[in-house]
């Protein structure tokens, strides 16, 4: 339990990141951003992989590439669903999903295996 809460905190900070680096993505503020993080790890767990498996003819077309449309779509949807997390377009969803994936994951390779206890 204490893993999923520090990942999700983990989340948070890679989403004010991803507001730091790029103007076309706002968060308010680090409760914006919890919210803003769970959200987004709901609609990736529950919504993206019936996505994945109803547009997997197009990605199989496209090579794959595809799964960056559907990551950034999924990005910019939760930034128009909430308040105090704003994404300015499709591309910058685009941007800031892929941003966002990497920067997670970065701080969780990091500093996840200490709590694995």
């Amino acid at each position: 339990m204490l893993r999923l809460a520090l990942l999700w905190v983990l989340n948070a900070i890679a989403l004010l990141s991803v507001a730091y680096l790029l103007p076309t993505v706002h968060v308010d503020g680090f409760g914006s951003a919890l919210l803003a993080a769970l959200v987004l790890g709901f609609v990736n767990t529950l919504v993206r992989p019936l996505l994945v498996l109803l547009t997997l003819p197009v990605s199989l077309l496209t090579l794959g590439l595809f799964y960056f449309v559907l990551n950034g779509l999924l990005f910019w949807g939760v930034g128009t669903l909430l308040e105090g997390f704003e994404v300015g377009g499709f591309w910058a969803g685009v941007l800031g999903g892929m941003l966002y994936g990497l920067i997670a994951w970065v701080l969780s390779t990091l500093l996840a295996p200490a709590v694995r206890t």
